[in-house]
């Protein structure tokens, strides 16, 4: 275990070819007329490098001390897609609380830690971020002498159900961490509402607080559900979206529904290229600037024109995600309350989970779509919430009704522009059998590089991956789903 003094300044040069033609043909080369546009290009690439370099060393590393040469060598480098280059040097400041990326044509790009608000990318001009970080505490009751779920007493089945084969099972947990390539760093299989089995990668725990990438935009569903039921949010999913900017006399903006927005249907003209694409690492990329810009996504999200009617198509948008929470934000504020507080109080807290971190941009906006941080147990109580329709047990023996009664049903329905049954309420869906080897009613959060949260109704069964993967994602989960559920004899 390595003891960091609060002073020290870790400067590394770290020296990996630059890869830009991660794709094939002209779609994956750099798309640059001249210096001045390439140094915009290394600025963005180094602004999400300073990102995962802060977060991995402040946030993951909360859990077990990570240095920056392993958050680089591990999370970063060892992927083309993040395009790191050879000439970039780093540094973490531990007194400061930042880590920054620089080079010669660029300058510095920077991230900052702000304690359970995570790690913020920086915008050129801004030395700090321009809310007031706070502390969320978890006000849950002590886990070691809380019965599961809300606590982790008597977590575990003792013994496993008779239909369950275990060696069929142990060998199907072990299959998954076996694929090195896959990176998967925690496993967890949840069975009848308890824990069934689970791996982790050394170094990392069941509270571990793992980047959870699009998992959020699950999150982002669950917060507008948990508001409605609360009565903070006035509003239901046939109501127009309340958002100001929207409201002009003749905007078709207007007509966009909450329903909408959750279904990635609202019409937004909201450009996403993909990773690969050759202005992905541009202005153009609107979906992926939240990412590397340092802007404020909020505003980012909602000033967009409509280029389709809302509901008639569904396109896999991050304006619809943070429409969605600004909407949350726009609702507790109006209540007096306060917002970097509020995921805590309304839903992890009542659930269990404690070791949640939102990211958000230097204005105090959850940048939900992406930058957001749970553990592998985080994501099973949140995967049997949805499993048990919105509702909770709670210690004292009663329930705790967290989602409105039907909003479990409208998540796992495709959307009706998912002419692929493979999208609902910001969770995907096997309607269309994305997965082949899983159950038609599965429907999961899920994250990019392969983080995943998988709830099967039709067996009981929540499974959690997270970690890391550069491969064939879906059928690595496609197979993992498959492996477990034939241990089950139904």
């Amino acid at each position: 275990m390595r003891t960091h003094h609060p002073s020290r300044i870790l400067s590394v040069l770290a020296t990996v070819l630059l890869c830009f033609a991660c794709g094939s043909g002209e779609e994956g080369q750099a798309a640059v007329s001249d210096a001045s546009d390439a140094a915009h290009v290394r600025g963005h690439i180094a602004g999400m490098a300073a990102h995962h370099i802060c977060s991995g060393v402040f946030v993951v590393g909360r859990d077990y001390e990570r240095s920056a040469e392993e958050v680089v060598a591990q999370d970063i480098r060892r992927f083309d897609i993040f395009k790191w280059q050879d000439d970039f040097a780093y540094a973490v400041n531990f007194e400061t609380r930042t880590a920054s990326v620089s080079g010669e044509d660029f300058g510095t790009r920077s991230a900052e830690y702000n304690g359970d608000q995570g790690c913020t990318v920086l915008p050129a001009g801004l030395e700090d971020v321009t809310f007031e970080p706070q502390v969320v505490e978890r006000l849950s009751p002590d886990p070691a002498v809380t019965a599961w779920p809300t606590g982790d007493v008597d977590a575990y089945h003792d013994p496993p159900p008779a239909e369950v084969d275990m060696a069929t099972l142990d060998a199907a947990l072990d299959w998954t961490m076996a694929q090195s390539e896959h990176n998967t760093r925690a496993l967890m299989v949840v069975y009848a509402g308890k824990v069934l089995g689970e791996r982790y990668a050394p170094g990392f725990t069941r509270n571990t607080p793992q980047i959870s990438w699009s998992q959020g935009k699950s999150i982002a569903s669950t917060l507008v559900g948990a508001a409605i039921q609360a009565g903070h949010l006035d509003a239901g999913l046939d109501d127009p979206a309340p958002v100001p900017k929207w409201q002009g006399d003749g905007d078709p903006r207007r007509k966009i529904r909450i329903r909408d927005i959750l279904n990635m249907s609202s019409g937004l003209d909201f450009v996403n290229l993909g990773w690969r694409d050759s202005l992905s690492w541009t202005h153009t990329d609107e979906h992926r600037r939240i990412y590397f810009e340092g802007i404020d996504v909020f505003e980012h999200a909602v000033n967009q024109p409509m280029d389709r009617a809302p509901g008639e198509i569904y396109r896999y948008r991050n304006s619809d995600p943070l429409t969605a929470n600004r909407i949350v934000r726009q609702a507790v504020e109006a209540r007096g309350e306060n917002w970097l507080t509020y995921p805590q109080r309304i839903l992890f807290d009542r659930i269990g989970a404690r070791n949640y971190v939102l990211e958000t941009d230097a204005w105090g906006n959850f940048i939900i779509s992406g930058y957001d941080y749970g553990s592998a147990w985080d994501w099973g109580r949140f995967g049997l919430l949805h499993l048990w329709d919105g509702v909770w047990p709670t210690p004292d023996g009663g329930s705790d009704r967290i989602l409105p009664e039907g909003w479990v049903e409208f998540v796992s329905t495709p959307a009706p522009g998912a002419e692929l049954l493979n999208y609902g309420g910001l969770f995907w869906l096997n309607r269309g059998g994305a997965l082949p080897r899983a159950p038609e009613d599965a429907f999961w959060a899920a994250g990019f590089m392969g983080q995943y949260t998988v709830i099967i109704p039709s067996h009981d069964l929540v499974i959690v991956r997270l970690g890391p993967s550069p491969g064939d994602i879906n059928a690595y989960l496609s197979d993992i789903v498959g492996e477990v559920t034939a241990a089950i004899d139904r």
